[in-house]
């Protein structure tokens, strides 16, 4: 008896091993489209209101893609991007991910982002409907961002809130920023060509 015990405890842990992998990178959310987008261009997805965005709009157009959080030590930010989207607005568009993945620290429903973001920063630069930005329900998106078999050279998946991809004209990915580079760092400003 103490043997079968045993045994199926030992079963149950390795069950449940191989089916908790919440970091999987290769694992889909079911609620997400799991067709592989080919260009950046062909991404469509729910703004911050809940209108669908046809991300074609942005060809020809320089893009800061940020996820942002409302509760995080670098939500001061949202400073500069705005700063950023008001004085380089006819150069870059910024793109604001709202996401929950770092310590919780955007716990908010899209309706209350809206508000924080208005209230708070006055955003006027397009935002995005919450969704995840790593681990097994990371959005088709950031698997774009963050998987150079799809965007030809990055790897880097965001590390904090505020992570910072350049894409340019053409829809191609330029590069990737931590959240210590703020929006209106040198490094940002050369690629926009200010």
């Amino acid at each position: 008896m103490k043997t079968t015990l045993l045994i199926l405890t030992a079963l149950f842990f390795a069950c449940g091993q191989t089916a908790q992998r919440p970091d999987d990178s290769n694992a889909f959310h079911p609620n997400y489209d799991q067709t592989m987008e080919s260009s950046f261009y062909d991404f469509k997805m729910k703004d911050i209101n809940g209108k669908e965005v046809d991300f074609s709009q942005f060809k020809g157009k320089k893009l800061l893609l940020v996820n942002v959080a409302s509760k995080c030590g670098y939500t001061k930010q949202y400073a500069q991007l705005q700063e950023l989207y008001a004085t380089h607005g006819d150069k870059i568009l910024v793109l604001g991910f709202p996401a929950n993945n770092f310590g919780g620290q955007e716990p908010g429903s899209n309706e209350e982002i809206k508000e924080f973001c208005d209230t708070e920063f006055g955003v006027t630069f397009p935002m995005f409907e919450k969704i995840s930005v790593k681990g097994f329900d990371k959005h088709p998106l950031y698997r774009w961002l963050s998987d150079a078999s799809q965007n030809g050279w990055n790897n880097q998946e965001p590390s904090w809130n505020f992570c910072k991809y350049f894409v340019n004209e053409n829809g191609e990915l330029v590069k990737f920023f931590p959240s210590s580079v703020t929006p209106l760092d040198e490094q940002i400003l050369e690629l926009i060509g200010v």
